[in-house]
């Protein structure tokens, strides 16, 4: 007797536009809840479903749920340990500093094609876009995809290698056993917590993206509200939670006269980087300085 279990599937800015791209001079983009895709997980439909065998079928639905809008200007809040104002940043007043050259070869290859990219913008979903530049600029290293270097030892009886890390990348949420085999210290850490459980990569947490330690081409994964990244890692079945999130790229710190950090450059599909993010934009913030 089978049991079907819902798996909410969530990607990085699914309630407030991650699939738009937002200029600075849009002031209001009209909300559209109708604007929805949803894609099964687990079964031969799934363009993420991977062709190894499992000894156990995942017991997966999986949703993406996609608004178009950016409301960031709007919902402000202020970062008390931090204590930085929001604030319009541009490369006139500032200069952009990275912390470190990236010792990374992929990381190296993931900002050259950036900067060498004709459509700097695609559009499309965030995690999307940040996942593609990843893949590619691995294949464009090595010759062949990331997946075939991944560990045996991050399986579970429930999932295969390719499987553990596409969840963990996309921070899929659920409440079943198979999800719960999912290594708790890196759900909702989206593609940094991927990449580092696959150890090509360590982790870099808010105090650490903030005091500088990012190197430019790491992979990030930000949630506006800290209840939605909670509830993310604790696991929830409730395909109609919409939590705020995204996924970029770290590009290089920009400082302020005294060389004080105020912002990141960022590469994403378009949403925000046409301006650099500053710690009031979201309350939990995990990034990865890849090693590979």
């Amino acid at each position: 007797m089978n049991t079907q279990f819902q798996f909410v599937f969530l990607l990085s800015m699914v309630l407030l536009g991650c699939a738009s791209i937002a200029k600075p001079n849009e002031e209001k983009v009209k909300h559209r809840s109708d604007h929805k895709f949803i894609q099964d997980i687990g079964n031969n439909k799934s363009t993420l479903n991977t062709n190894e065998g499992n000894s156990v079928v995942p017991e997966t639905n999986a949703y993406w749920v996609l608004h178009p809008t950016d409301t960031l200007g709007q919902t402000v809040k202020e970062n008390k340990r931090l204590q930085i104002t929001s604030r319009n940043i541009n490369n006139k007043e500032h200069r952009m500093i990275s912390y470190t050259e990236p010792k990374s070869p992929v990381a190296i290859r993931i900002v050259e094609n950036y900067l060498n990219s004709k459509n700097k913008e695609p559009g499309g979903h965030c995690l999307i876009v940040s996942k593609t530049r990843f893949e590619k600029a691995y294949k464009d290293v090595y010759g062949h995809s990331v997946y075939e270097d991944l560990p045996g030892s991050i399986a579970t009886p429930y999932y295969t290698p390719k499987e553990v890390f596409d969840f963990l990348y996309f921070s899929a949420s659920g409440t079943h056993i198979g999800w719960q085999t999912l290594p708790i210290e890196y759900r909702g850490r989206g593609n940094a917590g991927a990449i580092a459980y696959a150890g090509m990569g360590a982790l870099v947490d808010s105090l650490g993206i903030w005091q500088g330690k990012l190197n430019p081409g790491a992979m990030l994964q930000v949630w506006r509200y800290r209840l939605d990244y909670e509830m993310v890692v604790n696991g929830t079945s409730d395909k109609d939670f919409d939590p705020y999130g995204h996924s970029f790229i770290f590009m290089g710190y920009v400082r302020d006269e005294k060389n004080k950090i105020i912002g990141l450059r960022i590469a994403d599909q378009g949403f925000q980087s046409y301006r650099p993010l500053n710690p009031n934009d979201y309350e939990v913030w995990w990034g990865v300085n890849l090693s590979i």
